[in-house]
């Protein structure tokens, strides 16, 4: 699967990603709970780990194809799916940023989109765990479960049901 971008297009899509704070009205960063401001910057994270994937995967040979050394088992994963990956990837890199803006402007849908996400990490952790697909996932398990549990904090649901009635 070779759909060739040209270089400027990994201009235009960093670029975006760049910008992308500029476009978000965010509650006075005071009120954010400082832990609310790291998850959004975990799943802009999320967005540039899984856009990266997407451009190099429509590219391979390209630029961006030495960063699969770090997950060679991933990268094999993926080139099996054919042309599901990039989609996959594509919906996650969107999910991803609809969540940090989400989180970073305190939108109730973008605290539940996080959870939501964080609940399908979970399952994906565990069920890689339990089959021995990638024992090295229960790492992630606790981590998830300690950010599910950050997240139900009366600090942090207040956040999000104050930005709820101050943005109505």
């Amino acid at each position: 699967m070779n759909l060739s971008l040209p270089f400027g297009a990994y201009e235009v899509f960093i670029t975006a990603l760049l910008a992308l704070p500029s476009f978000v009205s965010t509650p006075s960063p005071s009120h954010r709970p400082p832990g609310v401001t790291a998850l959004a910057c975990l799943f802009a994270f999320g967005v540039l780990a899984s856009g990266l994937s997407l451009v190099s995967l429509l590219n391979p040979g390209g630029p961006l194809e030495p960063m699969w050394r770090l997950n060679p088992r991933g990268h094999e994963a993926f080139s099996r799916m054919g042309v599901w990956a990039p989609l996959l990837l594509g919906a996650v890199c969107l999910a991803c940023a609809a969540s940090a803006y989400g989180f970073l402007s305190g939108k109730r849908w973008g605290y539940r989109l996080g959870i939501t996400l964080l609940l399908l990490n979970l399952c994906g952790d565990l069920v890689n765990a339990a089959l021995g697909i990638e024992p090295r996932a229960v790492v992630g398990v606790p981590i998830v479960a300690l950010l599910l549990w950050y997240l139900s904090s009366r600090k942090v649901k207040a956040f999000f049901s104050d930005t709820a009635r101050a943005g109505a």
